[in-house]
């Protein structure tokens, strides 16, 4: 995953960000969960944009459907390149124990519990990296999802502790 996915995920964001998006489908977007059958305004933006083999399981069609989705949530700020995942759940206080179980979910798990974390991240106003969290969804190679996962806690504690040190020096 490279560059060309980094171009999709912008091509998506600019696409659900601009405000000639017909808010209906950006509705429907965001009602849109991995285990139901996907709305008409999902597989028109999958046709327009998403890479050729989006459907080629249902395992990834979910993910991409759940990107989407989170996508969607974010509106109006979305995405925010170079800012990691895990730097974003940090800074917003979100539970270690909620990112525990959300590193260790499998299937519609972990994709019910990333846009549970991604509607807090919403509330908060703390957009991230989409090409990061497009990365944690879609790979399948175990190695390469512990290497995510292993940054995402490490983004996460770093962004933890500096909030944790500004505390301690603002008393």
């Amino acid at each position: 995953m490279s560059s060309a996915l980094q171009r999709k995920i912008e091509w998506l964001v600019q696409r659900i960000g601009d405000d000639a998006f017909p808010t209906g489908d950006r509705a429907a977007l965001r009602r849109m969960t991995p285990t139901q059958p996907p709305p008409l305004a999902f597989y028109h933006l999958a046709i327009q944009i998403l890479p050729e083999d989006w459907d080629a399981d249902l395992e990834r069609r979910k993910d991409w459907q759940t990107l989407v989705a989170g996508m969607a949530l974010m509106y109006p700020r979305i995405h925010d390149p170079g800012h990691k995942l895990g730097t974003a759940l940090g800074k917003a206080q979100y539970s270690d124990l909620r990112l525990e179980r959300l590193l260790a979910a499998r299937g519609d798990g972990r994709r019910l519990l990333f846009l549970r974390a991604v509607r807090f991240l919403a509330a908060k106003g703390q957009a991230f990296d989409w090409t990061e969290a497009a990365r944690f969804l879609l790979t399948r190679d175990a190695e390469r999802r512990e290497d995510i996962h292993r940054q995402v806690a490490k983004d996460y504690y770093r962004a933890v502790n500096e909030s944790q040190r500004e505390k301690a020096t603002n008393l």
